[in-house]
């Protein structure tokens, strides 16, 4: 019998997750987030997967291919401090059509209507564990074709390598050696 491997996406969310630090209830794990925003856009026909490296070395929180071939990239914050300290995100910017902050319902929203945080261009998606709702839609900022291509083909590659990790994790080994 093969037991799959743990879920990479939901145990990295879950470690990276931060505790809630404005005095209200606890935050929710960045993995329930994650969950919820996925079941949004699996309704909406976007496929996303969770802790993707990127070529820039940054390593999105979500990043999925809407039935556009657009692709989307998810920063998810669980923690005030978190989101205030976050100078990275910026870097996400050249590799998606659209770019999302994903967070709890607690979380103070407010810093993301600042100009630092682009209201123009980005979005903003509040979710918990079993669902999500889109607060403000992220602008569409086209990338160049060479470079979504190459964005779709480097998720797609990821996807399947993960897929087959789960179905023989001894096949992702010797997929390593070569």
């Amino acid at each position: 019998m093969i037991v799959p491997a743990p879920d990479p996406v939901l145990a990295a969310a879950a470690a990276a997750a931060l505790p809630d630090t404005d005095g209200g209830p606890a935050a929710l794990l960045a993995a329930d987030v994650a969950r919820g925003i996925a079941r949004l856009f699996a309704r909406n026909d976007i496929w996303c997967l969770g802790e993707v490296p990127m070529r820039n070395g940054r390593r999105a929180d979500l990043m999925g291919i809407d039935r556009r071939g657009h692709v989307v990239i998810v920063e998810i914050k669980v923690a005030r401090g978190d989101l205030l300290g976050d100078a990275k995100w910026p870097d996400y910017l050249d590799f998606c059509d659209r770019f999302f902050w994903g967070v709890p319902p607690g979380l103070d929203r407010a810093p993301l209507d600042g100009a630092t945080y682009l209201p123009q261009t980005c979005g903003v998606i509040v979710a918990d564990g079993y669902d999500a709702e889109i607060l403000r839609p992220a602008a569409l900022e086209p990338l160049a074709a060479v470079r979504r291509k190459a964005e779709v083909e480097r998720l797609a590659r990821i996807a399947m390598r993960r897929h087959t990790a789960l179905i023989d994790p001894l096949c992702l080994a010797a997929g390593e050696l070569a």
